[in-house]
């Protein structure tokens, strides 16, 4: 038998950027319990609107089944005296289950002999289990602090009010923070705020919607305001602006969505328009309009949680609160625009970027001379790299960026414009957080690249060099990040750059302020940045670490990532294999030696066919790579190297490396090492070997 289980938690208006984890985690945890407990059950739904968190579980067993468990007992010897007469410790063990002692066997085991009984153990009830189960998800929620209200002694998030708990057509009785379980929920706040008695499980959703006026599905609630909000867009002549997080937020807070088209003074649009569209959607919630050009238009959709019958003035107030949020930041604008980025950046040198680095004022400085250089290695303008570099923090002195945030770099980007400024100094001071997070876009002019680089691995440096290195989970200058945004730049805009070389060059200017020792660490850690990367690209740990061991190719991002797919494309081939095994063996002798073999091979000493066969191949591809090495066609040289493995296992099949001949031995040795350094050229492929 089997009976659909709804269990719904009412409360005051849930914290709405928290509401789709608590939903999740609710669900998570209670179904994991079910599931331990052996309850079969078909799909699972969850609901989560902002007065309420509910589950459903479709076709849940009556009952958990029977099981056949064993129990072991304590050991025979303990468990019988000398005459062979049951002790208190067996006869304990054999009424704690229901049995006598006559009816345990015995079980040899890693301990010894011991009794040991075969008893079935009856399944319990579902609706026995459902109340603790439930308890406990409730109290597992990833809440960071939970409130008291009224006189009630019981916390949760919000004051809860209502507990619906159906068992098919049945309640399951139980009280949860001081409230009874029942059959009684409540819709809407405003359209439908009368008690709903459900009469099943099953019918929730709908009775939610039919009689309740609540979308209780969060999915689904999403997409009709989704879908709302384009169509808006669509009647307006643009296209809605629809932020991601901001839709989950939105869909947290209503019920009944019903989107609504205002307006806005035209006059507003002369500010820049990210302004704008972060006052609309931080402070207000409203999706923004853009134009086809992406240009904002004097539009805004906000999000309704009731019908309204007079429509129009829901949007006459929307429309008459938002007016004050756009004038402050016009307000800021025009302020902002009455100084230089020079004069702004003048207040810098009042603002500590960290106590013992310096000054906000110091960071530019070093910004600039490191992207100068950065500019010059990468055919940019060093000059305007330069005076980038110095201006890129100037806007934090502005008043926009102290009301929104979000506007660092972009406020720059605008003021230089306004002022005159080279194009590719502007763009470059928009650029310069890019990427800001894991997939985003990066700086496209090289002056953006150089400038973003610098301030990157300047930070770097200066952090490690001053010990503050991130730690499990602690990074608060956001090191991992900004290591990841460094070489995604240098790789993927294809830039040969040795990132160990600006390291040292970033140390020379905080050359007073840092231990040199303490920053040289961070090379280590960017090589540690490597091995994320290619993992979440799919890339095998082995390849990557065999890349890893050369550290000449770790200095230079653009290399190693040749050098990466080259050995990853190589891998699947069978003489993969063969030759990593080879590899491996050859290290293993050469790790050995006492000293270093001969450094040129003696050709007189070539006794063995085999031997002498492998010597003119490796000479040969020590020719024939060189070319391909210079350009960095690491695939072309480890093709040329896997037409080694036939001759790699002749040689090993038929000589004796440690001959007794020590001239012989070493020749022998030599022409192993420069079979090893033929392959260290692109990687240490013996770490291949599976």
């Amino acid at each position: 038998m089997s009976r659909d289980l709804l269990i719904e938690l009412g409360t005051e208006e849930l914290p709405p950027k928290a509401l789709p984890t608590l939903s999740a985690a609710l669900t998570e945890e209670f179904v994991r319990q079910l599931d331990e407990a052996g309850l079969n059950h078909g799909e699972v739904e969850s609901f989560a609107a902002p007065r309420r968190l509910a589950v459903l579980v479709r076709g849940l067993d009556d009952k958990q089944a029977d099981r056949d468990i064993e129990r072991q007992g304590p050991a025979v010897q303990a468990a019988f005296d000398k005459d062979g007469n049951p002790t208190k410790a067996a006869e304990g063990f054999a009424s704690s289950l229901g049995l006598t002692v006559d009816q345990l066997g015995r079980q040899d085991t890693s301990k010894g002999e011991r009794l040991v009984a075969q008893i079935t153990e009856k399944g319990k009830p579902a609706a026995e289990l459902i109340p603790d189960f439930f308890a406990q998800a409730v109290q597992k929620l990833p809440i960071p602090k939970r409130m008291r209200w009224g006189k009630r002694k019981v916390q949760f998030v919000r004051p809860a009010h209502w507990l619906v708990a159906l068992f098919g057509d049945e309640v399951v009785p139980f009280e949860l923070l001081d409230l009874q379980a029942g059959r009684t929920s409540y819709g809407h706040r405003f359209h439908a705020p009368g008690a709903i008695e459900l009469a099943t499980a099953s019918e929730y959703a709908e009775r939610m919607e039919k009689d309740g006026h609540v979308i209780a599905d969060f999915a689904r609630r999403k997409a009709m305001i989704e879908e709302q909000a384009i169509a808006a867009g669509k009647e307006a002549g643009g296209a809605a602006q629809i932020d991601p997080d901001l839709l989950d937020e939105v869909t947290a807070l209503v019920e009944w969505p019903v989107a609504l088209m205002g307006s806005f003074d035209e006059d507003f649009l002369r500010v820049p328009q990210e302004a704008l569209i972060s006052a609309m959607e931080e402070h207000q919630k409203y999706f923004s309009v853009l134009d086809g050009d992406g240009k904002l238009m004097p539009r805004f959709i906000t999000i309704s949680n009731i019908q309204s019958k007079d429509a129009q003035q829901v949007i006459h107030g929307n429309e008459k609160v938002i007016r004050p949020r756009l004038a402050d930041a016009a307000f800021f604008y025009d302020n902002d625009c009455k100084k230089t980025l020079a004069q702004h950046g003048k207040g810098l040198a009042n603002v500590v970027f960290q106590q013992q680095l310096g000054t906000v004022a110091d960071k530019c400085a070093r910004i600039g001379g490191l992207a100068a250089l950065i500019a010059e290695q990468i055919g940019g303008d060093a000059e305007q790299a330069k005076l980038a570099g110095e201006l890129s923090k100037a806007d934090l002195n502005s008043e926009m960026v102290g009301e929104f945030d979000t506007m660092q770099g972009i406020m720059g980007f605008y003021l230089a414009r306004l002022e005159g400024q080279p194009d590719e100094v502007a763009q470059a001071l928009y650029e310069q957080y890019l990427p800001r997070f894991a997939g985003d876009k990066l700086p496209q002019s090289k002056t953006g690249m150089a400038v973003s680089l610098a301030d990157k691995i300047d930070t770097l440096v200066g952090i490690f060099g001053i010990g503050q290195k991130p730690s499990g989970t602690k990074d608060p200058y956001a090191l991992r990040r900004a290591t990841l945004g460094v070489l995604r730049i240098i790789i993927e805009n294809q830039l040969d750059l040795d990132l160990q070389y600006l390291l040292e060059k970033a140390g020379d200017q905080l050359e007073l302020r840092i231990n040199r020792a303490d920053a040289a660490e961070a090379f280590e850690f960017i090589k540690g940045r490597y091995r994320a990367i290619y993992q979440e690209q799919g890339i095998a740990t082995p390849v990557i670490l065999s890349v890893l061991a050369i550290d000449d190719a770790c200095r230079k991002p653009l290399d190693f990532d040749r050098r990466v797919k080259a050995v990853a494309a190589f891998q699947p081939r069978e003489e993969a294999q063969a030759l990593a095994a080879a590899n491996k063996r050859v290290s293993n002798i050469l790790a050995k030696l006492d000293q270093a073999p001969p450094e040129e091979i003696d050709g007189a000493l070539l006794e063995d066919e085999a031997e002498q066969t492998l010597t003119n191949l490796v000479v040969a591809s020590y020719e024939q790579s060189e070319p391909l090495l210079e350009k960095g066609d690491y695939q072309g040289v480890l093709e040329m190297l896997a037409e080694l493995r036939e001759p790699v296992d002749a040689f090993f099949d038929t000589v004796m490396v440690m001959a007794d001949d020590e001239a012989v031995r070493n020749n022998r040795l030599a022409l192993l090492a420069f079979l090893r350094d033929l392959f260290l050229n692109v990687a240490d492929i013996s770490l291949l070997q599976e």
